[in-house]
């Protein structure tokens, strides 16, 4: 396995067991099998790994969701495709959603370029301002509707989490429902 893509799948496994804190670099070179010196090479600083760990990973979501897009879908059924993705690829990779909130709440995302924050977020906002154009989503801030949207979807995964595994789709469903009665403009429920 190449080298850096093994020191990140395994910073990925102790920073998820054991918090950023409780990872001394030293340990996660001696798991992924290589020198403290390699993975410095890699990686500069710990808060370089822990950076391009979160930013491989988005990246990793955002090509999945970008191949679900179809621009002959309806605002509803394209967010839906988004939504349901986004659910199911954190139930597959449980660590990786995981990893992503533990940034999100810590200060280690402050630390993420703007511009590498703006680059993951345009195609959601791009899509909120087609939705709001439209008319089918509330007018609200962009980055308002795209931090609602976000915690909702981190908060059902938690709750889908804690179903069993066949009531699971009918708890995605029903969050669905309930984030887009959350944003839906009064406009748009009268034509659905």
């Amino acid at each position: 396995m190449d080298k850096e893509k093994k020191i990140l799948d395994t910073a990925l496994k102790l920073f998820v067991e054991f918090g950023f804190h409780g990872t001394p670099t030293s340990k996660i070179a001696k798991d992924a099998g290589v020198a403290n010196g390699t993975l410095f090479h890699y990686f500069s600083t710990k808060e370089t790994l822990i950076k391009e760990l979160y930013v491989s990973i988005k990246n990793e979501l955002n090509q999945i969701l970008a191949s679900q897009a179809n621009p002959t879908d309806s605002i509803k059924e394209a967010f839906r495709k988004l939504y349901f993705t986004t659910i199911n690829w954190a139930l597959v990779n449980q660590d990786k959603f995981y990893y992503i909130q533990q940034v999100h709440f810590s200060p280690h995302l402050a630390q993420i370029p703007e511009e590498v924050l703006h680059e993951q977020s345009k195609m959601h906002i791009t899509f909120i301002e087609k939705a709001k154009a439209s008319g089918d989503i509330k007018i609200m801030p962009n980055e308002l509707l795209y931090t609602l949207v976000n915690s909702q979807i981190m908060g059902i995964y938690q709750y889908v989490l804690t179903q069993p595994t066949d009531q699971q789709q009918d708890s995605i469903e029903q969050g669905f429902e309930m984030i887009w009665d959350l944003i839906c403009s009064s406009q748009a429920k009268i034509y659905e």
